[in-house]
């Protein structure tokens, strides 16, 4: 969103823009797709879309929307799409889920790198990324060029080691480069943390480590903190969100969403009720700004909360609870 020199970002401003982009988005998934034409062929953003509220006006999409419609969705031509992520899905139907993306809607993605990361990498650090980063759009490929942005050097190693086959040559390759940043899930960080406390050359640099694609526990927190005494800041994204979805931030105490991109909502899973701060449920979001496939009120299914008060970091933005912390939501 674009404000003028010197002007501050208020949440009233951003609340307005958000509003703006969504009657835009609404208009334009049913001029461009035949499902969401006819899914939406009651629905006047203008008339309907007086307030963010009026958002539970719209249905709720699913993924078992996106596996049995996913094609009916794309909102530009073919030649406009640059990368296809492919979701296996477990099930009666075995269908996968497939997600579409433009060259924009991945420039989002880096653009939210480079800007959300600049809390926890500087200009001189060492980034090591163990996320899948081969193809050209990967996650880990985007995070490379969001952190090159920043200016630090970045290792792509492009691997997700659960198994732990590869956490000495990891360990050596950080020990021999002086990595002292880096993308992992919880349990792989955790796990080279732990083998690493006797290794000066390992844990001596380590300032930040960025956790994303699973769930973290306060367990996981401990080992990293014991094995490298640095910051860990934790992501909370999926696919269909474009990857990114919300990050902590200096205070870490929940997570700032991308709320110029994605309107998040916390719902109560039985009765679809948009429920208010401190109150625990399903996370559901919609996309203000994607082209090739946008998403409007989709279920997550995951379980979250926005936090009451403002952060301590200073920001506007809202703030999510840790997404899987708990999991006692009525029908969960």
């Amino acid at each position: 969103m674009g404000l003028a020199a010197g002007e501050r970002l208020t949440r009233e401003k951003m609340e307005a823009w958000q509003l703006a982009r969504l009657r835009t988005a609404v208009r334009f998934v049913k001029e461009r797709s035949s499902w969401y034409a006819a899914r939406l062929s009651g629905v006047d953003p203008n008339r309907d879309l007086q307030t963010l509220a009026d958002l539970n006006r719209l249905p709720f999409m699913t993924p078992e929307d996106l596996m049995e419609a996913g094609e009916q969705m794309v909102c530009v031509p073919a030649s406009h799409v640059s990368r296809i992520v492919t979701l296996e899905t477990s099930g009666t139907t075995g269908r996968p889920k497939r997600v579409y993306f433009t060259e924009a809607d991945q420039e989002l993605m880096v653009d939210y790198i480079a800007n959300g990361l600049k809390v926890m990498v500087a200009p001189t650090d060492v980034f090591l990324i163990l996320m899948p980063c081969q193809r050209p759009g990967s996650v880990g490929d985007l995070v490379r060029i969001g952190v090159d942005r920043i200016g630090a050097r970045t290792i792509p190693v492009g691997i997700l080691p659960y198994d732990g086959s590869r956490d000495e040559e990891i360990l050596r390759l950080m020990e021999t480069e002086g990595v002292s940043s880096m993308l992992a899930t919880a349990s792989a960080a955790a796990r080279l943390a732990e083998k690493s406390k006797d290794r000066p050359g390992v844990a001596g640099p380590m300032r930040t480590v960025l956790l994303s694609a699973e769930h973290v526990s306060d367990e996981q927190l401990i080992r990293i903190d014991r094995g490298w005494d640095c910051k860990a800041y934790e992501h909370y994204g999926m696919t269909e969100m474009g990857l990114g979805g919300a990050m902590a931030c200096a205070a870490r105490v929940g997570y700032h969403p991308r709320e110029a991109d994605i309107l998040f909502e916390i719902i109560n899973p039985e009765t679809g009720e948009v429920l208010g701060e401190g109150e625990w449920g399903e996370v559901v979001f919609t996309t203000l700004t994607r082209e090739a496939m946008p998403f409007l009120r989709y279920r997550t299914g995951d379980v979250s909360r926005w936090i009451p008060g403002a952060c301590p970091c200073g920001s506007i933005l809202r703030r999510l609870d840790r997404v899987g912390d708990r999991k006692v939501v009525k029908g969960y």
